[in-house]
Order: structure tokens, then C-alpha cells, then sequence
């Protein structure tokens, strides 16, 4: 084990192997790295502290359990997954010689994101447990078991509920930022922390300015450690690096997701954090009429080999007799003309809508045609029979003046996000006139639109 004092001297950036190998020669390290018999070098391998750089480093107030919570913020590939991953198999094995048993929580945005992420990533527990310690993964499950019998549980923040009930001795929560509902997440997983003498928290994310994690910063149980993309860049690839900073490098955006900052307000937007959370709603109440808003891209994503191109913003809300105004669902994403119609017309079954808004300055009749295309399939493979309704919406106006009456709406506490949606609240909380389109905050504005003062432009309505 190295010294604290050796600790103190590696620079950001780098980890105690490379510090320490690039101390000697070439030879040398050649040298070293074949005298290593297989035991020896699959334990030099797997041996966490020596490859985690400083700022993977779990701090001392944490290792002497003196904290509830570390909160590791960081840039987009910066390395958070792997100090979760690692301080997950550690306390799993003291948990097994403590105990003989233990329970740890593993909670992510949805089971997907746990497995994709957490588990089978390139950083994921299955991916970097060492061969004499790997846990059992149950897919039917969503279930680790360790040869000492310490089991850990997926927990989804989609169903804050499953939460309640369980008891554990430790827990990883993974990009709070991106929950469903996080505030309740955190909660219940919280009241279920209570087994052990020392039960403890790691968290991982990139920082958005959502209270829960803002509450989780302020607390005096919680050490924060934070890294940027940059620091991670010897295991990045140097175009994705160059691309990424060129873009991004000095933006609000890349502030917050390569620098790990947690900012502020945008001064001049629409529409703020604190004003979206304080009428959140973790339901969605009985409504009258519910509207799917499409923002279709300007091209087909697979012809954009920069990545530049905007998503199709598809984005689902309601109304109910009061008048309010209700975010169900936020589908946009980078789509093909075919994808996205389907997308669009899944999202309008699933909840129920009557009606399809689309933009159709860019695309023209194209847009009417690929949403119609896709019910068309659609109905034929279910055999449904009811018809269906789309509206053609024109931008005559700007997208500053169109998104006023709805920011009156929240304003005045009659808009509600039913849960969290992270994209399109990121658009519209950062956009001003002058950045680039807001694919998810126009299908909102459409939809909003359409519900809230009418149907579009009424004269180019089509049903099929």
C-alpha cells in the first residue's frame, strides 16, 4: 500500500502505476512488468488503488466512515463509473467477513441503464471484479451474488416504491441527474439504509442543478470529489477529446458535462429549475385531452458523420378540466424518418393522444407523410381500427415568442413535469435566441401549444 505522502505527490491525471512506472527507464519497466509471475501480475491488475487517479480516490473522511455519503461529480468520461464499481466489490467482501452476509442497493435511472452501466460496462462490476472474487449476475433477478454471499439488488428510480421495504447495508446511486424521480429515490433508498454499524453511500453522476442532488452537495455528511473529461483524456479517444472540446470548450454546456460544474440560471431563459420543480408532480392526474409534439431533425442521422445534427424532438403532454398543463413523456431522440414517425405514434398510443402536432418548415409534406406511414404500419400489425389525427404547424413566429404564453403557464403554476425529464428541461432552462435549435423544447412548445390555445394551424389538419 503507497503512502499518503506518495499519494499527495501524483500529479492530476495520473495514477499511481503511471507515476510511478514513468519514474523509470524503459528497460526497467520492461524489467519489472516480466518478473511479474500470473498471480502476481493479475493481482497488480486488480489491485484499485494503484490505477485510481486522485480524484478516484475515495477520501479519508469516507474510508474512516466518518461520512454518510461520497459524491463523485464528474465531466462525461472522466472515470466515475469504475471508483462505484470498485467501492461496491470492496464493501462487498468486508461486508461478507463483518457479517456473513450483506445487502447493497444499486440504483440507476432504469434497469437498462443499471445493467448497461453498472454491471456490464466497461467499468461495471462484472467487467473489473478480480476472477477469485466475481459475483453471480441473475438478469430474471436484477440480482449480484458474491461467493460470500453479499447479495446487491437493481433498483429503478422510475419505481421509487421498490425501495421502500428493503434494507441495506450499502448502496451506489448512479447519475441522480438523470432520475425519474429522484427526490423520491433518495428518499425511500435512504429509509432502507439501516443495516450495519457504518451503512454508507457512493454516488456518481454529471452535475445538474436539480434540488435533490443540490440538497445531497449541502449536507454535512457528504464529501464531494470532483473530475473533469480531461483528466481521464489518456483513456479517451484523441479524436472524440479534440471534437468534444472544439465544440463544446468554453459553452455552458460543456461547463457542465466535461468540467463537472454545477451552474447556475441562464440569464434570459424561459424558464428556470427551481420554477420546473417547484410544481412537479409524481402523478399523472385524470386528463381531458393529450397531445404528442414532433420537431423533426433536418436530416438522416446516419449522413451525419460529425454527430452535429439535431435530435426529432417528440415530447408528450396533457391537459386537464383546470386547464393545467402536464409533461408526460420525452421520446425525442436521433432518429431515422422511418424511427421517429414510429416513435411519434407509439408515444401517441401509449398514452392515448388524439391528436399528432408537427412542425413542418423543414420538412414539408414529408412530415405528414412519415407520420402516416407509421400508423399505416402500425395499425396493420395490430389490426386496430380507429382512426387518427395529425396537425401541421407552421413557425411563423419566433421561438422566443412562441415559448412565451407556455413560460406564462409555469409562471403562474399551471405546468407540471410528471417526473423528471433531464434533456428537455436542460433546453429549456439554457436556451436563448442566438443557440442552437431546442429540438425538445419546440415539440414541448407545439404541443403545449395545441393544447392550451388550439390545434395548430387547423386548415392542413388530416385524419387517417
Amino acid at each position: 500500500m503507497l503512502s499518503d505522502s506518495t499519494l499527495d505527490r501524483i500529479p492530476q491525471g495520473d495514477s499511481p502505476v503511471t507515476y510511478l512506472l514513468s519514474q523509470l527507464t524503459a528497460r526497467e519497466r520492461e524489467e519489472f512488468l516480466t518478473s511479474l509471475s500470473g498471480l502476481e501480475a493479475s493481482i497488480f491488475e486488480h489491485e484499485w488503488s494503484l490505477w485510481a487517479r486522485p480524484e478516484q480516490r475515495a477520501p479519508h473522511d469516507w474510508v474512516e466512515r466518518r461520512k454518510h455519503t461520497w459524491l463523485i461529480l464528474g465531466g462525461r468520461g472522466m472515470g466515475k463509473t469504475r471508483p462505484g464499481s470498485e467501492e461496491t466489490i470492496k464493501r462487498a467482501e468486508e461486508l461478507g467477513r463483518e457479517y456473513r452476509d450483506g445487502s447493497i442497493a444499486l440504483i440507476a435511472k432504469d434497469p437498462g441503464d443499471a445493467r448497461k452501466v453498472m454491471l456490464e460496462g466497461e467499468s461495471g462490476i462484472l467487467r473489473v471484479s478480480p476472477p477469485w472474487f466475481r459475483p453471480h449476475w441473475e438478469p430474471s433477478k436484477t440480482q449480484l451474488t458474491w461467493p460470500n454471499g453479499v447479495v446487491a439488488n437493481i433498483f429503478s428510480s422510475e419505481q421509487p416504491d421498490d425501495l421502500r421495504g428493503p434494507q441495506h447495508h450499502f448502496g451506489w446511486w448512479d447519475e441522480p441527474g438523470k432520475a425519474k424521480h429522484p427526490q423520491e429515490t433518495w428518499d425511500m433508498y435512504q429509509f432502507g439504509l439501516r443495516l450495519g454499524q457504518d451503512p454508507q453511500t457512493v454516488v456518481t453522476g454529471t452535475p445538474r442543478p436539480i434540488k435533490t442532488l443540490k440538497d445531497i452537495i449541502a449536507d454535512n455528511d457528504t464529501v464531494v470529489t470532483r473530475g473533469r473529461t480531461q483528466d481521464n483524456e489518456a483513456n479517451l479517444a484523441p479524436s472524440f477529446i479534440k471534437y468534444i472540446y472544439r465544440k463544446y470548450k468554453g459553452t455552458r454546456l460543456g461547463r457542465q458535462e466535461l468540467d463537472a460544474e454545477m451552474l447556475d440560471d441562464t440569464f434570459g431563459a424561459l424558464w428556470t429549475l427551481a420554477l420546473i420543480e417547484q410544481h412537479r408532480v409524481s402523478r399523472m392526474p385524470q386528463l381531458v385531452k393529450i397531445v404528442v409534439g414532433v420537431d423533426p431533425q433536418g436530416a438522416d442521422p446516419e449522413d451525419d458523420e460529425k454527430g452535429e445534427l439535431a435530435e426529432t424532438g417528440i415530447v408528450v403532454d396533457g391537459i386537464d378540466e383546470a386547464g393545467d398543463l402536464y409533461v408526460l413523456a420525452d421520446r425525442s431522440g436521433h432518429y431515422s424518418p422511418d424511427d421517429w414517425g414510429t416513435a411519434a405514434v407509439e408515444a401517441a398510443l401509449e398514452f392515448g393522444a388524439e391528436l399528432i402536432v408537427g412542425e413542418v418548415n423543414n420538412g414539408g409534406a414529408m412530415v405528414e407523410f412519415v407520420v402516416r406511414t407509421a400508423w399505416e404500419k402500425i395499425q396493420a400489425r395490430r389490426k386496430l381500427t380507429e382512426s387518427y389525427r395529425f396537425d401541421k404547424v407552421t413557425a411563423s413566429r419566433g421561438k422566443r415568442t412562441r415559448a412565451e404564453p407556455i413560460s406564462q403557464r409555469y409562471e403562474q403554476g399551471r405546468a407540471h413535469h410528471v417526473g423528471s425529464f433531464p434533456e428537455l428541461e436542460d433546453q429549456m432552462t439554457t436556451w436563448v435566441p442566438g443557440m442552437k435549435s431546442p429540438d425538445r423544447m419546440d415539440a414541448h412548445v407545439w404541443a403545449a401549444t395545441a393544447l392550451c390555445f388550439g390545434e395548430g394551424d387547423g386548415e392542413q389538419e388530416a385524419t387517417w
